[in-house]
């Protein structure tokens, strides 16, 4: 179950497993060098990551990587992500590997093409903003797509996900949540941001929360929030049920 809390006083508080992890992968929205709400706050990592120091002495890395396929450590600079010894790292120099949907009837693909950084990595958490694009809720979920692997750029084409050109993005959302398991998701719903195509044309609405939890279960509750729950978490509903009913002793 998801906690919401008063982001005026949010402290980030890790669960017990997070004790035994040797490498901890912190995935913020980044890709873009503009402050929050656009992109992850320094303060709210600074506040993780400092909540994770109090249990363990865990090698911390945060990733990314750009929509257009540059460099993304001049983005982290402007953005001022500079954290007590913890690694900053670019998605797009990762060795990528191709894993299995759990799902035997997935909804738009069989496999994703993963960074060994993240397989490499005990646990992992999503630190999303609150984003609704063209009416369609973004949160930590959707973040995750800032790890796959970019195709090769075309002239002034924004690179497509690689494997994925031409598929439902809601559908592929749904398939990438069970096929990379991030263990935890925090919302920066401070502010809720929309926009159209472009976040930094965006309209910000004061929330002052910040939301806590399994990665579907916080995206619920963002949902709620919003008003509408986007397809992408209907699918995953079903995709759960599907995993439960064929999971013995479930």
């Amino acid at each position: 179950m998801a906690s919401i809390f008063e982001a005026s006083s949010f402290r980030f508080s890790p669960p017990p497993q997070l004790a035994w992890a040797r490498r901890v992968l912190i995935k913020p929205f980044a890709s873009i060098p503009a402050p929050y709400p656009v992109t992850t706050s320094p303060e709210l990592i600074e506040n993780i990551v400092s909540g994770i120091r109090r249990v363990t002495d865990a090698e911390i890395l945060i990733a990314d990587g750009t929509r257009n396929g540059t460099p993304i450590y001049p983005i982290y600079e402007t953005l001022k992500y500079e954290f007590n010894r913890v690694l900053l790292l670019d998605v797009k120099d990762s060795i990528f590997l191709e894993l299995e949907n759990p799902l035997l009837e997935f909804f738009a693909t069989a496999t994703f093409w993963v960074p060994n950084l993240v397989l490499r990595s005990d646990f992992l958490i999503s630190v999303a903003p609150f984003h609704v694009a063209e009416g369609k809720g973004r949160f930590t979920i959707a973040n995750l797509l800032g790890l796959l692997p970019l195709s090769t750029k075309k002239g002034h084409d924004t690179p497509e996900y690689q494997g994925l050109k031409g598929l439902d993005t809601e559908r592929v959302l749904a398939d990438l949540y069970f096929t990379l398991p991030f263990d935890m998701a925090v919302l920066e719903a401070r502010q809720r941001l929309d926009y159209d195509d472009d976040p930094l044309s965006g309209t910000p609405t004061h929330y002052g929360k910040i939301i806590v939890g399994e990665p579907y279960e916080v995206d619920t509750v963002a949902a709620r929030l919003m008003g509408e729950q986007p397809e992408h978490l209907a699918l995953i509903e079903r995709g759960r049920q599907i995993l439960t009913e064929v999971s013995p002793g479930q």
